[in-house]
């Protein structure tokens, strides 16, 4: 099951609020949590029925390593260590025995290994276990002495399945309690909204035209395409993931979680470096915190850090060498900015224009899983191609004219500049706001419906990561 479906907007959802609303009469968060993790294990079942156990199961596991860890005495690294082996070792086998199986093979070693489907949002809900867990051994946040609640927050459908990688120590108050008024129902809802019109109105139809170029025969594909059909992607990944971040956090407003950012306008990036604190902020972060400064950070081997974490970047995104380059590549350019471009002064149009080309270049080698189909594009998209431009790339620009135009402004913070224009401090200021946020919200759910009625299922990107 997924957001952006008709069957979540007017089936799920309302069967969830009616009930939580009730649960809601009941003094104290224990019936609303349990609801809440009854129509999470739902959500999930939808789609992974079978996995739906496996889920349950990570998150018993975890329970009884953090109890261990919060016990007093030299047990405390063992469970930390046996906790972490077990989280990693689901992960790599679900997500990485068959590329290890396949890697062995090319030497001569042949291992047979079943065909195992990759149980959706793994990756994420893994390193919430992680980052769990790691959080109570540095006593950062304390164990959950409740299963149920700890199953809540790794469970928790807003977010399970593509993120933001919420942090326990975010949400561990509010499982407890937490309190919901007007403003968050109406903030949520209408974050919610925006999400929805992002991946509906925007990504849908990006994709609609990033398939047209990339997914087709490329000997046919022309320079102009090339760059057409990539330039599209890189804004269909955009709206896709951040539109799903939006209406995670916007439910999760609703119900009083207050999850952190997870996307800050990172096309507005003035380097390679500052687009990756814009990006998936929570995934970043989390390398950062558990892995980066742990392993020395800025103090000792700097550029060797760098390129490890990006190493492990590529290789959380999937089991595949594009994935694995993607990562290096980025982490090169990363480790060579700190000892350059950083350091100097270049002026900042310069320096947005290079972040947006090799940023765009990036997501070349993030398409292509099938590593002939990726060395046979980057040949054509500079200029080694049968033509240079062709009627169809014409057509694509000029019939998705005013597409191209929304998603370009929507990569700006126009909120925040109409909210400073408008002056939201003041109360005139802010009814204008609300008038203005509420038409627009019934203009999004309108749209979005329109196109989401007759329309093919479109999952988000990151579900399968």
């Amino acid at each position: 099951m997924v957001f952006a479906d008709l069957f979540f907007l007017f089936a799920f959802l309302p069967a969830f609020a009616i009930c939580y609303l009730l649960a809601s009469l009941v003094k104290g968060t224990g019936v609303k949590n349990g609801v809440l993790v009854a129509f999470s294990l739902i959500f999930y079942a939808w789609g992974e029925p079978v996995y739906v156990f496996l889920l349950i199961f990570c998150a018993f596991l975890n329970w009884l390593f953090g109890r261990g860890i919060d016990r007093k005495g030299s047990g405390r690294t063992f469970f930390l260590v046996a906790g972490l082996v077990c989280n990693l070792a689901i992960l790599g086998t679900f997500k990485y025995l068959g590329f290890f199986a396949d890697l062995l093979g090319r030497f001569g070693l042949a291992v047979q290994v079943p065909e195992l489907a990759l149980p959706i949002g793994i990756s994420f809900y893994t390193f919430q276990s992680i980052s769990y867990l790691v959080d109570v051994y540095r006593k950062e946040s304390k164990a959950q002495r409740r299963f149920g609640d700890l199953l809540l927050y790794i469970s928790m459908f807003p977010q399970l399945i593509a993120g933001p990688i919420v942090r326990y120590g975010t949400i561990a108050k509010e499982i407890k309690t937490r309190h919901v008024c007007l403003e968050d129902v109406a903030d949520g809802g209408f974050r919610f909204l925006v999400g929805l019109g992002k991946k509906v109105i925007l990504a849908n139809q990006l994709s609609e035209i990033s398939d047209q170029f990339l997914a087709g025969n490329l000997a046919e594909l022309s320079t102009a395409g090339a760059w057409t059909g990539l330039l599209a992607f890189s804004l269909q990944i955009y709206f896709d993931f951040s539109g799903y971040s939006d209406m995670a956090i916007g439910i999760g407003r609703c119900l009083g979680f207050h999850f952190k950012e997870n996307f800050d306008h990172p096309y507005c990036c003035n380097s390679i470096t500052d687009f990756w604190r814009r990006w998936h902020i929570s995934l970043g972060s989390f390398f950062r915190d558990y892995l980066y400064i742990p392993m020395g950070g800025n103090r000792r081997h700097q550029a060797f850090n760098i390129l490890v974490v990006w190493f492990l970047t590529g290789m959380w995104h999937g089991a595949s060498w594009n994935f694995i380059l993607w990562g290096l590549y980025f982490g090169l350019i990363v480790a060579l900015e700190k000892y350059t471009l950083l350091r100097w002064k270049v002026p900042a149009v310069l320096l947005h224009l290079y972040s947006l080309v090799l940023v765009v270049l990036g997501w070349g080698i993030f398409y292509f899983v099938d590593f002939g189909q990726m060395t046979a594009f980057f040949p054509i998209l500079f200029g080694k191609a049968e033509a240079l431009t062709d009627f169809t790339v014409r057509s694509a620009l000029t019939s998705r004219f005013w597409l191209w135009i929304a998603a370009l402004l929507c990569c700006l913070p126009l909120g925040r500049w109409i909210a400073g224009l408008i002056g939201e401090k003041y109360f005139l200021g802010r009814s204008l706001l609300a008038v203005l946020k509420t038409v627009l919200a019934v203009a999004l759910l309108a749209v979005s419906v329109a196109l989401l009625v007759g329309g093919t299922s479109n999952p988000f990107i990151y579900t399968r990561f």
